[in-house]
């Protein structure tokens, strides 16, 4: 049913399933209850939401950085076949770590949003995530798909 209101609904139904057992908690106990396909999963949409709203900066600068670039993401989503999106983690990585002590320390919203000019590295990451997003969504959605019993306990009643 919620694939055919679209692949963010169907990708959601799963995503607020998996949020629904750690109780929205991702933390390092909550994770050793979820598989890597799970993990990866969770990963996908905090990036996904993050840059769709603000860019990477906006994700490294929420406290997501680590997660993201210090985890085996770019890895989990090549092996997902989404060979374009980890190119663009790894080549992001190398901001993430020149630039994540400054964009992570606390901030005004003023001093926040001068780094976006301070940092112009991150827009051509930040353009290429939204110019592929749909297609990208699109392949976390089949690969959900092809994959249902790595995200969800199917019950034929």
């Amino acid at each position: 049913m919620a694939a055919s209101n679209g692949m963010d609904s169907f990708v959601s139904v799963f995503v607020d399933a998996i949020n629904e057992t750690i109780n929205g908690e991702l933390t390092a106990e909550t994770m050793a209850e979820l598989n890597s396909d799970q993990i990866t999963l969770l990963a996908w949409d905090i990036l996904h939401e993050e840059v769709m709203e603000g860019g990477f900066l906006q994700l490294i600068y929420n406290g997501y950085g680590a997660f993201i670039f210090r985890n085996p993401f770019a890895k989990a989503v090549k092996e997902w076949g989404m060979t374009e999106l980890s190119r663009l983690i790894r080549k992001a990585h190398q901001y993430y770590s020149k630039y994540h002590e400054e964009i992570e320390q606390e901030l005004t919203d003023d001093e926040f949003m001068a780094l976006y000019e301070q940092m112009p590295e991150f827009d051509e990451y930040d353009d290429t995530f939204v110019e592929h997003e749909e297609a990208w969504t699109e392949d976390v959605a089949r690969y959900i798909d092809d994959h249902i019993d790595r995200f969800a306990q199917v019950v034929n009643d």
